[in-house]
């Protein structure tokens, strides 16, 4: 959901220079070369998979989406364009009437992917197309990072709710598309309004320990905070004496106090000490919630301990040891001409160092096995072999420059719980380990 989804205003900006300088330099040159119009096809895919993890999840699809549809040089961005001398009137002049009018493929948001995935297909002029390359590639390498850590998370969480809180560890504006690829992943809700007004996504949060230091006695900042938000609001006890300030909660809020915040100490100890002593206060519904610097790790240790809840700041906006996916936007067939019934001809940078790529326009299957789970990620060109035909994964995204696959946020959400379940069991391990699932290539040997 976004904020358009809600009937609110939405400002729109433009996204046209979201891009490198580069593209408008090679456009210039192909213009003048007489090759712009030449029909172009690129895919974006990944070479491998950050160290040890099984998988990858596409995040960032929907903003994928929002930033070709607003990729408009209206005036000030010419003027831009002009002043600094980056590219000439012709260009200029033909950077004017942009419109984004070829199609989009691309795995739906939410699926997993592996090494060599197309995860997404973008078709259409070479000059239409090459413009788009940095503003893809900025959305799907920080939003898929971040949601490929949140399923971690998730996973590890099991059943119990996370939330995300980690606004203030990275840039304002990567904390809101980084709330969304949460939610994507697995996580429950946010503590960024910016994220619950511009997507729907549920927030919560209710006090700092600067409010407790702010009242004369820890006793005082309770009272009010329950005179203010109710015997079920979540009271944070670690600011002086843990099972002091576990003992006042219960005396101001009573058994009904829904919950209390852990965010110091040996989170494992105190969590089971808190458990405890909140029992035999007879506040046996409320609720245990943990923060402090979490990672997957320090969930998955946390399944024994009684925690009803998780807060996830730092290491989900950082994508937890990895803040991108590595994902390149290369160019993998063009038309031998500029006449639109040209033949495509497979195109492939074959230089050495591990940069190779293959040519080709491509599609893509999941294999299932006899029990109906994932046994191969299968790529190829050409026609697809009919025992996976039911199973291919690219959606048509965009239709001649219109968006034909908008959707809720919770069908991307949905759709990774699914994606996830589908996969072997071994895909959720902690412990470092090759992609959970092979990648293997089906070549047309027409050439196409």
């Amino acid at each position: 959901m976004n904020t358009a989804d809600l009937g609110l205003p939405v400002e729109v900006p433009s996204t046209a220079l979201f891009t490198d300088q580069y593209e408008l330099t090679m456009l210039r040159a192909a213009l003048e070369a007489g090759t712009a119009e030449r029909r172009s096809v690129f895919e974006v895919f990944t070479r491998r998979l950050p160290n040890g993890r099984r998988y990858g999840v596409v995040g960032g699809t929907g903003r994928v989406l929002d930033a070709v549809e607003n990729f408009r040089f209206d005036p000030p961005v010419l003027a831009f364009l002009r002043e600094r001398g980056i590219v000439d009137e012709a260009t200029l002049e033909w950077l004017a009437g942009y419109r984004f009018r070829g199609d989009i493929w691309g795995y739906p948001e939410g699926e997993v992917y592996f090494p060599g995935s197309p995860i997404m297909r973008v078709e259409g002029t070479f000059a239409e197309c090459v413009l788009l390359e940095t503003v893809i590639l900025s959305i799907l390498n920080h939003d898929s990072a971040i949601a490929a850590a949140a399923s971690r998370m998730s996973a590890a969480a099991g059943d119990r709710p996370l939330i995300e809180m980690g606004a203030r560890r990275t840039h304002e504006l990567a904390a809101v598309a980084a709330s969304r690829a949460a939610y994507v992943g697995g996580f429950a809700t946010t503590s960024d309004l910016a994220a619950g007004f511009r997507y729907g996504i549920p927030t919560v949060g209710t006090s700092a320990h600067a409010f407790t230091l702010l009242h004369d006695s820890e006793r005082d900042a309770f009272q009010a905070q329950v005179r203010t938000l109710g015997r079920g609001t979540t009271l944070l006890v670690d600011t002086y004496d843990v099972a002091e300030a576990v003992r006042t909660a219960v005396e101001v809020a009573g058994t009904e106090l829904g919950a209390v915040r852990i965010d110091s100490g040996d989170l494992l100890l105190v969590a089971h000490r808190v458990r405890q002593q909140l029992d035999e206060l007879g506040a046996t519904e409320t609720k245990i919630v943990v923060t402090s610097d979490l990672d997957e790790y320090a969930i998955a240790s946390l399944a024994a301990a009684p925690v009803d809840a998780y807060g996830v700041g730092t290491q989900l906006v950082t994508g937890s040891g990895h803040p991108t996916s590595s994902m390149v936007y290369k160019l993998v067939a063009r038309a031998e001409s500029t006449d639109p019934q040209a033949p495509l001809v497979p195109v492939a940078k074959k230089s050495t160092g591990g940069k190779t790529s293959v040519g080709g326009r491509k599609w893509a299957a999941r294999r299932l096995d006899s029990y109906g789970v994932a046994e191969a990620e299968v790529i190829g060109t050409g026609p697809v072999p009919g025992e996976l035909a039911d199973r291919q994964l690219l959606v048509e995204l965009v239709k001649g420059g219109e968006v034909v696959a908008r959707e809720p946020l919770d069908a991307a959400r949905e759709r990774h719980t699914r994606a996830r379940a589908g996969l072997p069991m071994s895909a959720t391990q902690l412990s470092r380990g090759e992609p959970v699932l092979p990648t293997e290539y089906l070549h047309d040997s027409s050439g196409s």
